[in-house]
């Protein structure tokens, strides 16, 4: 048997322990220690890959280096390298490029459970999975969750053709991680209670993009069982040749130039506080910063392509929107105004002109947005002097409802998919007081009803869940179980959540709040959300 199989074999007869040390687990790397809490054990800070600095960086993520003696996972590790936080969302600042770890809760470790992961939000640039408390996802839901970091912003997604040409995959090193992760989760879940063969992938704004990402991925096929769109996955990824654009201009401000292999060296000797620098500023990330690109390998096409080919990994899919996406967008501009004074319809002018007067295309590319989409938008949404940013909010949130009603069209065609859309406008905002400042059923508002404690990063404001908040919390989180054991919300049947259909006049939304059981024909969604209007300029691709 050898030392290593004996040590093996005397954890595996002791995998719980009672007390505060809580279990103690073998994986493929070597014996973890986690510690009992909230009624369920949690192993925190578990590495997955090898720290992706020095000659790591800007490479395939590596495996993990191994130990022998049990390791102590009570902790969770480091924060990946980011500076803008979204408002309160996310941080601390950092510039800290070790930082590919894991975390699992589990309610029993003897048992075979569905297993959730969870892949933060944060734009692809914040954000840290130790904001996330699974555990009572994991003991009401009878799930094992995990919850992980990956490299972010210029770390995390960076296109070159000093680095893509080396031979490695390229560009999507965060997605790489995501999927180092999952395979982690293949090879030891099971020690944690965990079924390998029942894995749903879930996230929340660009973590919903990332899943779906992966259910279009080759290199995810066989990882994921079922995914969770929640508030996202429905909007176009780069072109290369844009990643590459913006690749190329972040390293000449670096000051690395010459061929691809010195452009390499130079790039790869940066200081991580000089890369974190050239990535933007607190309140506004950098030209150079982009999210997933189409490289050709870990995402071979464009999203919306590979759904309505329905050339993707088919599982049952749930996805759906907050009703005011667009608060979280109107109440960042506003934290981050001097004063925090309401926003003025000048604000919401500008706003509309930046998003909407220049390129349509993924990434910002053209074509253009038809020359009067600024004029129609102020037309279409009027906004008075008191209360411009329920304007601002209502046009980023129903942009945002149609790209999902879009989407829905193409994957339904091809896979089980359930929609939703979160109506609880009492959600508690982790955002300051702030005049004017209406939250309402917000962007990251739905998190705290399923990751309970959620209150963005350091500098977000800690509210907890009334009763009524916290009853919509146990139907939420069972409709989150009843998927991740069976691929339906429901648990079995279509009712009270339907399956989506185009048909518009059967049920086809699912509104989340108290009375769980409100839903809405797709006619019923395009009038609330205009889609007529913005199916007409929104590009596809």
């Amino acid at each position: 048997m050898g030392w290593r199989g004996a040590l093996i074999a005397a954890v595996l007869c002791c995998v719980t322990t009672l007390g505060a040390q809580g279990a103690i687990v073998p994986t493929a790397d070597g014996p973890v220690e986690g510690l009992r809490k909230n009624g369920v054990e949690q192993f925190l800070g578990i590495p997955f890959a090898a720290p992706p600095v020095g000659p790591l960086r800007w490479m395939p993520p590596q495996g993990s280096a191994k130990w022998t003696q049990v390791r102590p996972a009570k902790s969770f590790g480091p924060t990946c390298a980011q500076v803008t936080t979204l408002g309160p969302f996310a941080g601390p600042a950092n510039s800290n490029e070790d930082c590919v770890y894991l975390n699992v809760f589990t309610p029993d470790v003897k048992a075979k459970l569905p297993v959730l992961v969870w892949i933060h939000g944060g734009g692809y640039f914040d954000g840290a999975s130790n904001d996330y408390d699974g555990s009572k996802l994991a003991a009401q839901g009878k799930l094992v969750v995990v919850t992980i970091n990956y490299r972010l912003n210029l770390f995390g997604f960076l296109a070159h053709p000093a680095l893509d040409s080396e031979g490695h995959a390229f560009g999507n090193y965060g997605l790489m991680d995501m999927q180092a992760a999952l395979k982690w989760v293949r090879a030891n879940i099971a020690s944690f209670g965990g079924d390998p063969k029942n894995v749903t992938l879930g996230g929340q704004s660009a973590g919903a993009g990332a899943a779906a990402a992966h259910v279009i991925s080759p290199g995810a096929a066989g990882l994921l069982h079922r995914a969770i769109f929640q508030s996202g996955g429905y909007s176009p990824l780069a072109p290369l040749a844009s990643a590459r654009e913006r690749g190329v201009k972040f390293a000449a401000a670096a000051g690395c130039k010459g061929d691809n292999a010195q452009i390499a060296k130079c790039l790869r000797a940066l200081p991580a506080a000089r890369i974190a620098a050239l990535s933007g500023t607190e309140s506004a990330t950098s030209a150079f910063v982009g999210g997933p690109m189409i490289d050709g390998k870990i995402i071979p096409r464009q999203a919306i392509d590979a759904f309505r080919s329905g050339n993707f990994n088919r599982m049952p899919i749930m996805m759906g929107t907050t009703r005011d996406e667009g608060n979280f967008t109107a109440g960042i501009a506003q934290y981050f105004k001097k004063d925090r004074a309401a926003i003025t319809e000048k604000e919401f002018g500008d706003y509309v002109q930046r998003v909407y007067g220049g390129n349509a295309g993924p990434g910002g590319t053209p074509p253009a947005y038809p020359a009067d989409t600024v004029a129609a938008l102020k037309n279409r949404y009027p906004v008075a002097e008191t209360v411009p940013h329920k304007a601002w909010a209502a046009v980023h949130s129903d942009m945002l409802a149609c790209r999902g009603q879009y989407v829905a069209g193409a994957l339904a065609r091809h896979a089980p998919l359930y929609m939703y859309r979160f109506d609880d406008r009492t959600a508690p905002s982790y955002f300051p007081k702030m005049p004017g400042f209406e939250p309402g059923a917000y962007h990251t508002g739905d998190i705290p009803y399923v990751f309970i404690g959620y209150h963005g990063g350091p500098d977000g404001v800690r509210v907890p869940l009334t009763p009524a908040q916290m009853k919509l919390s146990d139907k939420m989180i069972a409709a989150w179980a009843n998927f991740a054991h069976s691929g339906n919300p429901n648990g079995k049947g279509d009712a009270p959540w339907p399956r989506w259909q185009a048909d518009d006049k059967q049920p086809a939304y699912f509104l989340q709040n108290n009375d769980w059981k409100s839903t809405q024909t797709n006619a019923q969604f395009t009038a609330a959300h205009q889609c007529g209007f913005w199916q007409s300029i929104l590009l596809s691709k």
